[in-house]
């Protein structure tokens, strides 16, 4: 995995093999940051990045400069990775290990982003909980965005809040608002 833009534009990161992970392909990640180019000033958005894995879409926000970032995820190894390349980078990356539904079962403050990349086996009722959660529970900032990234074969349009998906590859990066 690389970092697509911002300070360490270029720089390569190869998290262990033995993390359950599926990091979100560079060709999609690239694409969703060109759709974000156009939304965001990353020095003044605030991240909370659910299911975050390899720290891969965490890593791309505190490169281009994103001052508040908060990367929960349930697996040791993947909160520790990621601890350990914000530190050596000087990332402002708070972790949490905690399961994400159970998180956002409490509240913590408000973000401007809401980015969730659940496992692909979801249904579409999780992934509309996640939405919920996160929208009833305070974690979302008003005109925030929750962008979660799921398999193509789910299609999550009818739910509420949806706004727009845009499908690169396998993957799908549904909008919400």
């Amino acid at each position: 995995m690389r970092i697509i833009s911002g300070t360490y534009k270029g720089k390569r990161l190869a998290a262990p093999k033995s993390l359950p992970v599926r990091p979100t392909t560079d060709f999609a990640k690239e694409a969703l940051f060109n759709i974000l180019n156009n939304r965001l000033h990353f020095s003044e958005t605030s991240l909370l990045d659910l299911f975050s894995g390899t720290g891969n879409i965490s890593f791309e926000f505190g490169s281009r400069g994103c001052p508040q970032i908060m990367a929960v995820d349930s697996h040791h190894g993947c909160i520790k990775y990621i601890s350990q390349i914000s530190e050596e980078l000087d990332f402002n990356i708070q972790t949490v290990k905690a399961d994400c539904f159970k998180f956002l079962s409490s509240n913590r403050g408000g973000f401007d982003v809401i980015f969730a990349d659940p496992p692909y086996a979801f249904s579409k009722e999780q992934l509309q909980d996640l939405v919920t959660k996160s929208k009833d529970n305070g974690f979302l900032k008003n005109e925030g965005i929750i962008i979660i990234e799921h398999s193509k074969h789910m299609d999550i349009s009818d739910s509420k809040h949806f706004v727009e998906a845009r499908r690169y590859g396998g993957s799908v990066f549904s909008f919400f608002e």
